[in-house]
């Protein structure tokens, strides 16, 4: 009888106390995680509702401006999709100057950019550089066109000349992802280098493209086996960093930063392979004189080809599965064209942060230097990442939306990684059903990212 009214009174005592709730076991991960001395100079926040009240469950310096990174994708996506729509198309369109006689076109072949960041994109069958070079000239050949008499020229509208963001780094731009968003992208404005290490530590580093020397200023080493790509190209020509020893074809990957000389160079041996042209004259890609040319004002170009790119939900999904950096840079631009500005960065992310203004946001919780979070510059917060996410889920789009966040620690979020800066944002569905919206930033923090990333993920694992 003791041991039955014993055991009475320990299950009403167990009844009796409340389980702790998820915003307490946030608070208390958090507060170990402020405690660890790798983290005691850096700037963090940390903001979570519930999807579906958006009822506060845990918040910390949510108002305070952070560098986002990558993370910024997601208001750039969001933005997007309510300022271009989600059947927005990216239209390249290729027509000409003068006149056809006899199957000769007396005039220039003109292709005219709205900067579609996936023309020549191996992401997509009908974007791939073959398939697009094929598509025009059967296209030319159906207008009547057998023979060109005259220029490749490059139109490139209301496109401002200054292609990469203000507050870009000196050591990303010669790099892939670093590239700038033009009128005219093509091959996601980047190419290979094949790089080649001696067998030791300190060895030189060859450096090729399709097999053939490249004049860099060459600054590469080998470096131990294991180290992985340290290898950084810059805007002035130079390369430096290192690769691991011993590498034979060691692959990394260059900015174009000259994608529409290049599209202009491409297209012209696909034409004299077709026999259109013997000789032709290719205009720099670079040239964005209005005062003549494809871009002078007064001057007709009969369209013949018209280049459409995938739906916006496509687009998107690319963007944050793979945080391409173009496109963002494309879309913040797309969206200043769309409202009849000028193509630029500057145009593109006021609109945005005007957008914003009007769903409650201030402009200093969006302070955006660019539409891909690669600036150092930008200062967000976990606040205005949170409620733009929670503005997302009431839209007809966000199942597509949704569908693009990775999934990182089984989480559906969005991850964002430039030096010194890690962050995570998206939704959680618990075990007991209940849905979660958050944002977690983190500036200026020691240590390795990897080890930053798991003590991040046993904070949000309080959510699961």
């Amino acid at each position: 009888m003791h041991r039955f009214l014993l055991l009475l009174f320990l299950i009403i005592q167990t009844v009796g106390v409340p389980a702790q709730t998820v915003g307490a076991k946030i608070a208390a991960a958090f507060n170990n995680f402020e405690k660890d001395t790798l983290y005691q100079n850096a700037s963090v926040s940390l903001y979570v509702i519930e999807a579906a009240t958006g009822k506060l469950v845990f918040d910390k310096n949510s108002r305070m401006g952070l560098a986002p990174a990558s993370t910024q994708k997601i208001i750039t996506s969001v933005s997007a999709y309510e300022l271009l729509g989600q059947d927005y198309k990216f239209i390249t369109n290729i027509g000409y100057t003068g006149a056809i006689a006899n199957g000769v076109l007396k005039g220039d072949l003109i292709v005219s950019g709205s900067g579609d960041p996936t023309l020549g994109s191996w992401r997509w069958e009908s974007t791939k550089p073959d398939n697009v070079l094929d598509e025009w000239i059967k296209k030319l050949k159906a207008t009547g066109i057998q023979k060109i008499d005259g220029r490749l020229q490059v139109n490139t509208g209301s496109f401002v000349y200054q292609a990469i963001p203000d507050g870009w780094i000196w050591q990303d731009i010669g790099n892939y992802y670093g590239t700038g968003a033009y009128a005219l992208n093509w091959k996601e404005n980047q190419f290979d280098l094949q790089l080649t290490s001696g067998n030791a530590v300190g060895d030189a580093v060859l450096v090729k493209k399709d097999g053939a020397p490249v004049d860099y200023h060459n600054e590469l080493r080998a470096a131990a086996k294991g180290t992985g790509d340290n290898a950084y190209l810059y805007f002035d020509g130079s390369i430096s960093g290192t690769i691991p020893a011993g590498e034979k074809n060691f692959t990394i990957s260059a900015a174009d930063t000259n994608p529409a000389a290049t599209l202009l160079t491409d297209l012209d041996l696909r034409l004299k392979a077709s026999g259109m042209v013997n000789k032709t004259e290719l205009t720099d890609g670079h040239d964005r004189s209005k005062s003549h040319g494809a871009n002078a004002a007064g001057v007709i170009i009969k369209p013949v080809v018209q280049q459409v790119s995938p739906v916006m939900d496509s687009i998107i999904y690319w963007f944050n599965k793979k945080s391409i950096n173009l496109y963002g840079e494309a879309l913040i631009k797309a969206i200043a064209l769309q409202n009849n500005k000028p193509a630029a960065t500057d145009e593109g992310v006021k609109l945005v942060r005007d957008f914003w203004k009007q769903q409650g946001i201030g402009s200093g919780e969006l302070n955006m230097k660019d539409g891909s979070g690669l600036s150092p510059l930008n200062r967000v917060t976990t606040h205005a990442q949170v409620e733009i996410l929670k503005y997302a889920r009431g839209k007809s789009w966000f199942p597509a939306f949704y569908d693009a966040l990775p999934e990182y620690n089984g989480m559906k979020m969005k991850s964002g990684t430039i030096s010194g800066v890690k962050g995570f944002c998206g939704y959680h569905k618990a075990k007991d059903g209940k849905e979660y919206i958050y944002s977690f930033l983190v500036n200026n923090y020691q240590g390795s990212a990897s080890g930053l990333v798991q003590k991040m993920y046993k904070v949000l694992n309080e959510l699961k």
